[in-house]
């Protein structure tokens, strides 16, 4: 054989092998480690949509084990049970061994509703340094050196602190050129000495730029049977630092949609409401701000937050490309709008991203061009289950988002 076709082959070779070996880490990484499928709806393929007739499911019993004779379609077991899943490509080339647990199908009841959300940080958080002006008109940044964006301020010189106010106090009056800070940085406390300069004859500042409490409007995606409620599909951050707010205690508050401002390619629009900041227009208490939504407990009437009764959750490998509707009250009443599930992330490390949706209501697309801010939480439905929540816009295109399976919100 002529040695450039020799060559050809072992480079045509070359590159076969090299496709094969990207196409089965494709495989791998989209082929999740663990799902969890309903005792109602047991069947011999869980991921078939994520490759329809490439990928083989093999179950694979614990070696070993007396089989039974009891016959299977006649047993209900009661509880948790779990085996493996051999995926392989083709069901020739192996690729992941999947955990599947077998778990009673839960309900929720979705919602929908716009909330305005109240957060009180652990501490005072600070938000970065600048520089301040000292009684002789030299400018400087003192605690630039010492202190970190992200950090909490507990104390002031061994007084604790939880407003602002506090701590605006008594490094107001911390002579001697410095202030000790008690600080939770990335989970751990710490003391820091920062300097300080004087401002005016009674008066220091040590150049830091704090904030102790953040609100806003979501929307309420769920209320289990106990009384609990999940919203937002993401956590609530610091607008100027991004990180995610350590919460002390916070509020779900009633609150009225006024205006929607329409989102545009590179201009993502919003819902601008009034939050109704009194007692008898609480809805709930936050427990929990975490990377895939807010929780905590409703004290009003669940029934005047809910859209429908329960209704059945889907597992993430239920959740299907094409027609779905979310849930909002854009208009001020709660509302089914059409959208389409354009891509599906089963595995993703982002959980706030694992599905894309476009919204194809024109209803919808009339009112705020696609997905706004403020809608974050709004439920998503298919075929009868609430599968999940719109967590983000698209910036550069407001009719398509992110969303987050339900099923990841229920892990929190």
């Amino acid at each position: 054989m002529h040695k450039c076709h020799k060559r050809g082959y072992l480079f045509l070779t070359a590159v076969l092998l090299l496709a094969a070996s990207l196409w089965w880490l494709v495989l791998f990484q989209r082929i999740p480690d663990h799902i969890r499928v309903a005792e109602d709806s047991r069947q011999a393929k869980y991921l078939g949509n994520l490759l329809p007739g490439w990928i083989d499911e093999e179950v694979m019993e614990a070696a070993g084990q007396q089989a039974s004779d009891i016959p299977r379609e006649n047993l209900h077991i009661s509880g948790q049970d779990s085996y493996t899943l051999k995926c392989s490509l083709l069901g020739i080339l192996p690729i992941k061994d999947v955990q599947v647990d077998v778990v009673e199908r839960q309900k929720l009841i979705p919602s929908g509703i716009p909330v305005g959300i109240y957060m009180k940080t652990n501490g005072v958080l600070i938000v970065g340094t600048g520089e301040v002006s000292d009684i002789n008109g030299i400018r400087q940044e003192p605690g630039g050196e010492v202190v970190q964006s992200g950090d909490y301020i507990l104390s002031v010189n061994d007084v604790p602190v939880t407003e602002k106010e506090e701590v605006m106090d008594q490094i107001s009056q911390a002579a001697g050129g410095q202030v000790k800070l008690t600080v939770l940085r990335r989970g751990e406390r710490t003391d820091l000495l920062v300097p300080v300069v004087q401002t005016d004859s009674s008066e220091y500042k040590a150049g830091i730029w704090i904030r102790d409490d953040t609100q806003g409007i979501g929307t309420l995606t769920y209320l289990d049977q106990n009384g609990n409620f999940g919203a937002l599909g993401h956590g609530i951050s610091d607008i100027d630092t991004s990180t995610l707010l350590d919460l002390e205690y916070g509020t779900l508050y009633r609150t009225d949609i006024r205006t929607v401002i329409k989102g545009t390619n590179g201009a993502p629009g919003e819902l601008a409401g009034t939050i109704r900041y009194s007692g008898d227009e609480v809805l709930g208490s936050i427990s929990d701000n975490t990377g895939i939504g807010i929780f905590g407990t409703i004290t009003a009437d669940s029934a005047d937050l809910a859209y429908c009764g329960a209704m059945d959750i889907a597992y993430k490998q239920e959740v299907k490309k094409g027609p779905a509707q979310i849930l909002s009250a854009v208009d001020g009443e709660v509302k089914a709008y059409d959208i389409e599930i354009e891509k599906i992330s089963l595995n993703s490390g982002d959980a706030n991203k694992s599905m894309v949706i476009r919204v194809t209501d024109d209803r919808l697309l009339e009112l705020t061009g696609g997905i706004v801010q403020g809608m974050s939480g709004s439920p998503i439905l298919q075929d009868g289950r609430i599968v999940g929540a719109v967590t983000h816009v698209f910036v550069n295109d407001p009719t398509k988002g992110y969303g987050i399976f339900v099923e990841t919100m229920m892990e929190h």
